[in-house]
């Protein structure tokens, strides 16, 4: 059966995951708890979709090895939601987006040192060319949050970049098991291991995961269905087409998106300066090299 065009998939996963940093910015609760239904209602459609497909039966043949990778991945995905969740509330829309898209440069080293896969030379090129876009933003991004280290804005930024890093992980961990798994059966334990992380980080804090109005559900609703589910299932899907660096690449256009979205969404309003809208010009233009690239050697290969 053929698949839909892998970048066509990850197009529609970039306008999943832009809408993320908007909707949390929207949400008055506290990080973990957004994090934790955003993967409840997650698992829901996740759930329904093994149904369906009857990927649970692909857990037969699952590894102890499979399993632990699994529950790192998840235990990743976890801290990094906490972790970027808590730096949306602590700097800018744009400055936050841009730090945790920084994940690319450590994918290209842990790809290469864990999966034996190295960037082409156009490929390094394309992610040179959307990390100075990154840069482009960033600058004016920590100029709107106040002093470049006021104290708010500099935890906020590091939390931003220590998701960075946990996001690489994750994704490198899914390129992996991504092989031999369908998309269903693979989230399904990596989304039900971070739910499960998540959870008991709230009981550890003794933070309540009662939502504090129906107007807190709708937002977590819309975080499962757009970046849970158009954003990083569909680039979870992608990863078994594309090297992890690649589609990870794709979060670098988060900024653009997010920043758009945040300047129009009502009780937001953060209007992007000259400079960012540059930036995300560059870096489009960057992932854009990158995925065409990718798409251009796989078929001279097949």
């Amino acid at each position: 059966m053929r698949h839909p065009p892998a970048g066509a998939v990850l197009a529609l996963s970039l306008v999943g995951i832009s809408f993320a940093g908007p909707l949390v910015r929207l949400s008055t609760s506290d990080p973990l708890v957004i994090a934790v239904w955003r993967l409840a209602f997650s698992l829901v459609i996740v759930a329904i979709a093994l149904s369906v497909t009857s990927e649970w039966k692909e857990w037969r043949r699952l590894t102890r090895g499979d399993l632990m990778l699994a529950a790192a991945s998840g235990i990743a995905l976890a801290i990094h939601f906490w972790a970027w969740n808590a730096s949306i509330h602590l700097t800018t829309i744009a400055a936050s987006v841009t730090l945790v898209s920084l994940q690319p440069v450590f994918i290209v080293a842990i790809s290469a040192i864990f999966l034996g896969e190295a960037p082409t030379r156009r490929q390094l090129v394309g992610i040179t060319i959307a990390m100075i876009g990154a840069v482009v933003i960033a600058a004016p991004a920590w100029r709107e949050s106040g002093e470049v280290f006021h104290r708010g804005a500099m935890l906020g930024n590091l939390l931003a970049a220590s998701a960075a890093l946990l996001a690489a992980i994750y994704y490198t961990i899914g390129r992996h098991l991504r092989k031999r798994f369908g998309i269903w059966a693979y989230v399904g334990l990596v989304y039900f291991a971070c739910t499960l992380t998540l959870i008991a980080l709230a009981l550890t804090t003794g933070v309540s995961l009662v939502p504090s109005g129906s107007g807190e559900v709708a937002i977590f609703v819309a975080l499962a269905v757009g970046p849970m589910l158009f954003g990083h299932t569909g680039m979870n899907w992608a990863l078994k087409f594309f090297p992890a660096y690649v589609v990870n690449l794709v979060v670098l256009g988060e900024p653009v998106g997010a920043t758009i979205l945040g300047a129009i969404i009502p009780g937001i309003r953060q209007v992007p300066s000259v400079t960012t809208i540059a930036g995300g010009a560059v870096i489009l233009a960057g992932v854009a090299i990158a995925v065409w690239s990718t798409v251009s050697t796989r078929r001279a290969e097949s």
